[in-house]
C-alpha cells in the first residue's frame, strides 16, 4: 500500500467502538474488543513466531485514551489497563478491512482452547 493517512479517529460515546476515516474516503468502524484482542503489542504478539498468545475476556472492554505516535500511529490504553499497543495506519487499515475475517479466527481460537469473550482469564 502507498501511504496511508486518516483524517479521523473517533471513539463513540461508550467507548466501545473506533471509528478511523482515510483520505481515500474508507471508513471503518472497529470494536474495542477487536482492537484489544488483536493488539500489535509484544504482550499479544510475542517477539517472534508463533508467541502469539489468544486473549479471552475482552467483549465489554473499553477505550480510555487514544495518543498520537509520531506521524505513522497511534497508542491505544483499554480500561484493562493494556496500552503498550503502537497502533500504525497500515495496521487499523488492515483491521478494517479483514476484521471479520480475523475477528472469526480470534473466536475459533477461543473455541479451541476453551476460553471466552465473557470470562477473563490468563491469556494462552
Amino acid at each position: 500500500m502507498s501511504e496511508i493517512w486518516p483524517t479521523e479517529l473517533r471513539v463513540s460515546k461508550d467507548r466501545h467502538r473506533l471509528t478511523v476515516s482515510f483520505d481515500d474516503g474508507a471508513s471503518f468502524d472497529l470494536s474495542a474488543e477487536l482492537l484489544r484482542v488483536l493488539s500489535p503489542s509484544a504482550e499479544v504478539q510475542g517477539h517472534g513466531p508463533g508467541q502469539r498468545v489468544t486473549v479471552p475476556g475482552k467483549r465489554n472492554v473499553q477505550i480510555i485514551s487514544v495518543q498520537p505516535t509520531g506521524n505513522y500511529a497511534v497508542r491505544i490504553g483499554f480500561d484493562d489497563f493494556h496500552d503498550t499497543g503502537i497502533y500504525t495506519w497500515t495496521y487499523l487499515r488492515e483491521l478494517g478491512e479483514k476484521g471479520e475475517e480475523l475477528f472469526r479466527a480470534y473466536e475459533q481460537e477461543l473455541t479451541e482452547k476453551g476460553m471466552s469473550r465473557d470470562k477473563s482469564e490468563k491469556p494462552r
